[in-house]
């Protein structure tokens, strides 16, 4: 870093004005991808996913910015940014997934494609149309090989992330995230909190039935103890009569 950009001061914004997403599609695609590879992140403290944030690529420069849809970056901490300034960070992001259409179409595959490969020299870039707009087959994608982009083969609507080690699968107007290694699909938020719930409601039959069964048990052992007691009762007015018969007279006289 230079000695221009360790004294640079500059207050980088934390918005560009420009709306969050095109639509409600485009929207809850970009929030489902994030939420989705953050989730697979979890443990992974030296991982950062992230998306429609601001990233600056040039020091003291404001106007130097874009904002991913999502991404990904290995190799710093996990934490909350309002920003994220490459040259602090020391490491730009490794995989850029954009959830594109028509009116963005310049912008994603010439500006941000051209910005993804020289700036920040991403692993890999990632398109995904869900209403398949202009891209056939809805997904497109390209790997940097020796500085230059080169076209990820797409097959039957599925394409493989080597950096994630992720197969992204087009579902509909929905992008998946496939696992080779498990040979499952990551749970979206959606799934992820059905699964909570299903969990939460299976736990709450388990205590129900734990009441029930401690209840049951309570009242076996409250009616053990009243044949213990009856029973002893009845020992001690046999033991009585037995004794009474010996000294000749009734039982309980005197």
């Amino acid at each position: 870093m230079s000695a221009a950009a360790k004294t640079l001061k500059v207050d980088y914004p934390t918005s560009d004005g420009k709306p969050m997403a095109e639509t409600d599609l485009h929207r809850d695609q970009m929030v489902d991808a994030i939420q989705t590879l953050q989730h697979r992140y979890r443990e992974r403290t030296n991982v950062y996913v992230s998306g429609n944030l601001l990233i600056f690529y040039e020091p003291g420069n404001k106007r130097k910015h874009v904002a991913p849809d999502t991404f990904v970056v290995f190799g710093v901490p996990k934490r909350k940014r309002l920003n994220y300034l490459t040259w602090e960070e020391g490491k730009s992001p490794d995989v850029l997934i954009e959830i594109t259409s028509k009116s963005t179409k310049r912008e994603d595959i010439v500006t941000k494609k051209t910005i993804y490969r020289d700036k920040f020299k991403a692993k890999e870039y990632i398109l995904f149309d869900p209403t398949g707009d202009y891209i056939e087959g809805q997904l497109q994608g390209w790997r940097r090989v020796r500085g230059q982009w080169k076209e990820m083969p797409v097959h039957n609507g599925k394409l493989y992330c080597a950096t994630l080690g992720l197969e992204l699968h087009v579902d509909g107007t929905r992008l998946r995230f496939f696992d080779p290694e498990t040979q499952q699909y990551l749970a979206n938020p959606e799934e992820r909190a059905e699964a909570e719930k299903e969990r939460a409601d299976t736990e709450k039959e388990r205590a129900a039935a734990e009441r029930r069964r401690a209840e049951a048990e309570r009242r076996r052992a409250e009616q053990a103890e009243a044949e213990r007691i009856r029973v002893e009762q009845e020992n001690e007015r046999l033991r009585r009569e037995i004794e009474a018969l010996r000294r000749g007279r009734p039982a309980g006289g005197e």
